[in-house]
């Protein structure tokens, strides 16, 4: 698994680092609220971990499956809900947490539908953010740190559900998603 890498961006001590200053940012930003941090699966699931130890709020957590990959490298365009959060979100602040934000398709239909549901403030906060891709405008109030475009993997990103156990981020070598794709 770790042959397939071609580089490391950031390491396991970086992302730990991050996420603790983000988390700060957000204990200031969110102080005397208490947010419902909502993940997006399964990517988030790392990230959203790593930050949960350094958040010092009330908070509660919640999780959606969304997707618009669909087994590839690359967006499909096409949001699909498969689960969704389990409690009323109306007049709450949520925070979602996103492992990468690529597009912006999928964090855009997101971030409507819960505005639409009540919400009384929603912001995002990513591990990754590769602006270069984007093509939905999407507002992303805590990133993790900005990427090349590239094809990352590891500290939650999958691609084709495996790499997600990987402890940093890394780019994934064009050859293993080549064969599979030819």
């Amino acid at each position: 698994m770790k042959n397939d890498v071609k580089k490391i961006l950031f390491s396991n001590e970086e992302v730990v680092i991050r996420s603790k200053e983000l988390a700060n940012q957000i204990n200031k930003d969110y102080a005397g609220k208490k947010p419902i941090l909502v993940g997006l699966l399964k990517g988030s699931v790392p990230f959203m971990a790593e930050l949960l130890k350094y958040i010092d709020l009330y908070c509660q957590t919640e999780y959606m499956v969304v997707s618009s990959y669909h087994g590839g490298t690359q967006s499909s365009g096409e949001v699909k809900i498969v689960k969704d959060i389990d409690v009323s979100i109306k007049d709450r602040d949520i925070l979602i947490v996103e492992d990468i934000v690529d597009t912006g398709i999928t964090l855009n239909t997101i971030v409507k539908l819960l505005k639409h549901r009540g919400a009384r403030s929603v912001e995002i906060a990513c591990l990754l953010n590769k602006e270069a891709r984007r093509v939905v405008p999407v507002d992303v109030k805590y990133t993790g740190f900005f990427i090349p475009d590239e094809f990352v993997i590891g500290f939650g990103l999958d691609y084709n559900e495996m790499y997600r156990n990987l402890p940093y981020v890394g780019v994934l070598k064009e050859e293993v998603y080549q064969r599979r794709n030819a």
